[in-house]
């Protein structure tokens, strides 16, 4: 028999193949797995897909991205596939042909007609007999992925060439899969993993796969756990941050880990009460999600994990510049130098500058260059230089980044044969010939970054972008954060459909007008349970409240209303 698991990126279909795989294995069934441990078993094909995915390639066209994944799959089916399904075995794979179809036709826009021919001479015939199509929310995809790299101490800076179409990409490959498995009833089974503990959904796809082993078809092609979610009434402003604690506290029984990551630069004291509560399992995600927070609470904790994870504590800093930020800085620069220097971006003062000078005798200096953003200065360019001698030229680039004049768009442009993604980023807020030109060489090979580095413009050029990449992907709407300008607040209004969560974000640092309430109550009332829509609207409406002249901070809840606090 041979399984397929498909999948959007962060669907947890990886997981979920490999715990079938052992639930087989215990049960006596003889079982290969195409990717065992998350990895390709084929080594021509582990080749392949790290061309696939290198984002330096920019001018790799859609066409020759679909070739080369095809001989990816192709080479795995030679290798490993076949030959287990002649030994009579059940193969599992992670990603066969129907990925290359979703991507390159769903995804990329390419003709689903001039497609399907390579994939049928690629598959010799075989096709599985069934496919498990693990389903999830684009929104909480991306929260997973995130969270499962920071735990496995990936930069949060690379992209992938998928990830640099932007997070709509996503949303158009999911909307793939589903129509073929709608087409193929027969073979595909589609399971819900949005809101059910991953032992629940291993039994079922572990029940699906022994029906159709002992030659019984599973009753349903389409498997929906209720929502542990019970919600009662319409969400309103006034009622989203008991709305949000529930849903937190509902995610925290099924994924602990992702809850305490939810919790990322929120305020109050339900979102403190919580970290308390993780400390002991996830010290590090909990102290983490202290970025730019600096109430009392926040300051007693890091200095509390100071010892136990202090690269952790050190990334809590953002870029503060508070004394007792610099203190702490100081106090960790033994136990995490690369983060204690990386926080100092647009910091000049003397103490910045003694621990930058004491990494550079410690060989930091690439950390020392991507704290430097920001900073200008004889001392600054010293030590770009140093940097370009010792061809760190991503860091270079990035050190560019809130800058602007003569000299350094001159850098950037010498910089762009060694690193156009990190000059890019270099641009971001910046309106100038340089990235103004930058933008439009790369929209149509980078439009995630190009988007993002519109951050914080309101000018004809940036909204014309905007425009044109907010039917594509969500980043456009990214760029919005804080802007209060009719275009701006025209986009919101109608991408709010699209990208909900994103138009959400974006109101974060501005006033709780009639506006913005409005638009808050009609993303909500359409999505009344969607924990990263709450998150997003808790965030904007207590800012907003935060923000107002003479208020008193409230608590988010209180002990009386959530009696399990």
């Amino acid at each position: 028999m041979f399984i397929d698991f498909e999948g959007i990126d962060g669907s947890g279909k990886t997981t979920l193949s490999n715990l079938l795989a052992g639930r087989l294995r215990r049960l006596g069934y003889k079982v290969a797995h195409a990717r065992e441990g998350g990895e390709l078993q084929a080594p021509t094909a582990r080749r392949i897909r790290e061309l696939t995915r290198d984002s330096r390639l920019l001018e790799m066209s859609a066409r020759t991205e679909f070739f080369l994944n095809v001989a990816r799959d192709a080479q795995q089916l030679e290798e490993i596939i076949a030959p287990a399904l002649a030994r009579g075995e059940v193969c599992i794979s992670d990603r066969y042909l129907y990925s290359q179809l979703a991507l390159s036709g769903g995804g990329r826009g390419l003709p689903l007609v001039e497609l399907e021919p390579a994939c049928a001479l690629a598959s010799h015939g075989i096709w599985p007999d069934l496919v498990v199509l693990v389903d999830v929310e684009p929104d909480l995809a991306r929260l997973r992925k995130r969270l499962g790299k920071l735990k496995e101490g990936r930069g949060s800076e690379g992209d992938s060439r998928k990830g640099l179409a932007g997070a709509g990409l996503a949303v158009r490959v999911r909307e793939a899969f589903l129509a073929m498995a709608r087409k193929d009833p027969a073979r595909w089974l589609i399971i819900e993993n949005n809101d059910q503990p991953l032992w629940v959904l291993e039994q079922r796809i572990v029940d699906a796969v022994l029906a159709r082993l002992q030659g019984r078809d599973p009753e349903v092609q389409r498997i929906i756990p209720p929502s542990p979610l019970t919600a009662s009434g319409p969400v309103t402003v006034d009622s989203v941050e008991e709305r949000f604690v529930q849903a937190l506290d509902s995610l925290e029984a099924r994924e602990p880990s992702l809850a305490v990551w939810m919790l990322n630069g929120l305020p109050g004291l339900a979102a403190h009460q919580r970290r308390l509560a993780a400390v002991e399992r996830f010290p590090g995600l909990a102290v983490r999600s202290l970025m730019g927070l600096e109430d009392e609470a926040s300051w007693s904790l890091r200095e509390l994990l100071t010892k136990v994870v202090p690269a952790d504590v050190a990334a809590s800093l953002g870029v503060s510049q508070a004394p007792r930020a610099m203190a702490l800085r100081a106090q960790l620069y033994s136990l995490a130098p690369a983060e204690v220097v990386e926080g100092l971006q647009g910091n000049d003062s003397p103490e910045a500058w003694a621990l930058r000078e004491q990494a550079l005798r410690d060989r930091h200096l690439a950390s020392v260059l991507l704290g430097l953003t920001g900073v200008d200065g004889d001392t600054a360019w010293s030590v770009r230089e140093l940097g370009v001698q010792q061809k760190l030229y991503s860091e270079v680039a990035r050190s560019l980044t809130g800058l602007s004049g003569a000299r350094v768009d001159a850098l950037r442009e010498a910089l762009l044969k060694h690193d156009r993604l990190g000059v890019l980023r270099s641009v971001t807020g910046q309106d100038s010939p340089f990235a103004n030109g930058l933008r439009e060489q790369l929209a149509d090979k980078a439009l995630k970054l190009v988007l993002r580095s519109l951050t914080g413009l309101a000018t004809d050029e940036a909204h014309s972008l905007r425009e044109r990449g907010a039917p594509l992907t969500k980043e456009a709407i990214d760029s919005l954060d804080g802007l209060d300008d009719p275009r701006a607040w025209q986009l919101r209004e109608t991408y709010a459909e699209h990208w909900p969560a994103t138009v959400l974000s974006s109101l974060k640092g501005l006033p709780l007008t009639e506006r913005a309430e409005a638009l808050i109550t009609r993303i909500l009332s359409a999505a009344p349970g969607r924990l990263p829509l709450l998150r997003n609207a808790y965030a904007a409406i207590f800012a907003a409240h935060e923000a107002l002249p003479g208020r008193v901070t409230r608590p988010a809840v209180s002990a009386e209303s959530h009696p399990s606090l």
